[in-house]
């Protein structure tokens, strides 16, 4: 009791002294329980309105695309404003709406996949492409450089812990409910729910103020020319933004055959499923701390490499897993994937970090558009390649083992590329 005591008054202490990292961190709670929900609902009602492999596929191909051709304009218009939070109050509002429409899915009597995929499509480019354009272009205004990986620190328990517990809770109700009847409405329940939460956060983001604000630009071919050509000559940022395209190409490609793995080989029920990101969160937690001392001892980019390296681990997870009988492959896939997962706090933590490092300050939102616009395009196609990979090796287990195997080299590679990158910037 006394131990839980003095835990409590430094909890507040420390959420006194630090009202940025609070304000951040209920930020992230809102925004990532509602893609959380999301994002552990889409495949399986994806699968029982009736989708195919492909229309699968096309989960990450669609926002993506979509995000790709919205991104440059969005970039320069969150320069252009004076205050970039309006445009998170109206991402957040498109956002909420779309999640909220997405649930009318099984009314449809035709073409109800279609449906889903094209307004569940609209719903994550408003999240993932334009509040998060200008999330990350707001935030270098609100927080100084010297606190930042405190307040990020901070906001990634925070969105850790609650995509810990919404994955576990979303998997438990969807295994506990019978029937089809009564799963398809849990689902729909949860997309409105997502909305709420994004709602909520339209009334939070008002307490973020800019304390170093960025001078607004003006919105014209000419300003985007002028723009054009600073990027071309910033080489860190080129070089950066070339290393990490390749690190996103050979995590994207295995996006939609990890849930194939798992659903149709492994054959994991909700619950099941919901345990992947649920040891994955875990893992995060755990070495969280550590990665944040790190990134203050040793720098960023350092930091950064061991995140690279290890997404090579999750490809081992499901080959290994697929080549043990049911029901050891399952424990085996869970085991591996969580030792996998202990890097990807470092990810999460320091990637956007190494980003800011080599944007153009002048032209922010500009820069980092066209960096999430090719991380954007990755996304859209390379799901699809994997897939297709897939296809092509058997469509079978055996298949699948291969073309893991083939993503296992693809992360490795992307490893020494990184470390290519850190020597030509020592150089």
């Amino acid at each position: 009791m006394k131990n839980l005591k003095i835990l409590i008054s430094r909890t507040k202490k420390h959420l006194v002294a630090n009202p940025q990292s609070v304000t951040y961190g209920i930020d992230g709670i809102l925004v990532a329980g509602a893609l959380s929900i999301v994002a552990n609902n889409n495949n399986l009602f994806a699968q029982r309105l009736g989708a195919t492999d492909f229309q699968l596929s096309m989960l990450q191909f669609l926002p993506a695309i979509l995000t790709f051709f919205l991104l440059i304009p969005a970039g320069l218009m969150a320069d252009s404003l004076k205050n970039k939070r309006r445009m998170m109050t109206l991402a957040l509002i498109l956002a909420g709406a779309f999640f909220a429409v997405v649930s009318f899915s099984p009314f449809l009597p035709v073409h109800n996949v279609y449906f889903f995929l094209t307004f569940l499509a609209l719903a994550l480019v408003s999240a993932n492409g334009m509040y998060n354009l200008a999330w990350q272009a707001f935030f270098p205004e609100v927080v100084k450089e010297e606190n930042r990986n405190k307040v990020l620190t901070f906001r990634a328990r925070m969105t850790m812990m609650v995509s810990l517990v919404v994955p576990l809770s979303v998997g438990t109700i969807l295994t506990a409910i019978p029937g089809y009847d009564g799963k398809i409405r849990a689902h729909q329940a949860f997309y409105v729910l997502a909305a709420v939460l994004l709602f909520a956060n339209v009334f939070h983001i008002k307490k973020l103020k800019a304390i170093i604000p960025a001078v607004p630009k003006k919105v014209s071919f000419t300003e985007m020319k002028i723009a054009g050509k600073r990027l071309l000559r910033n080489k860190p940022f080129i070089i950066f933004t070339l290393a990490i395209l390749f690190f996103h190409m050979a995590w994207h490609i295995d996006w939609t055959l990890y849930f194939i793995g798992q659903a149709n080989y492994l054959q994991m029920n909700e619950l099941l499923l919901s345990l992947t990101p649920v040891s994955g969160m875990i893992a995060q937690l755990i070495t969280l701390k550590f990665w944040s001392k790190r990134n203050t001892k040793h720098g960023v980019d350092s930091s950064m490499t061991y995140g690279v390296f290890g997404l090579a681990l999750n490809p081992i997870a499901i080959i290994v897993g697929i080549a043990l009988p049911h029901p050891f492959g399952i424990m085996a896939f869970l085991m591996l994937h969580f030792i996998a997962m202990f890097t990807f706090a470092n990810i999460t933590l320091t990637l956007f970090q190494c980003l800011l490092k080599v944007v153009d300050e002048e032209y922010r939102s500009f820069s980092i558009s066209i960096y999430t616009c090719l991380i954007t395009l990755s996304n859209a196609i390379f799901p699809m390649v994997g897939v297709m990979l897939y296809r092509s090796l058997g469509a079978n287990a055996r298949g699948l083992q291969f073309a893991f195997a083939i993503i296992f080299v693809m992360r490795i590679a992307a490893g020494v590329v990184w470390l290519l990158r850190l020597k030509i910037n020592k150089n």
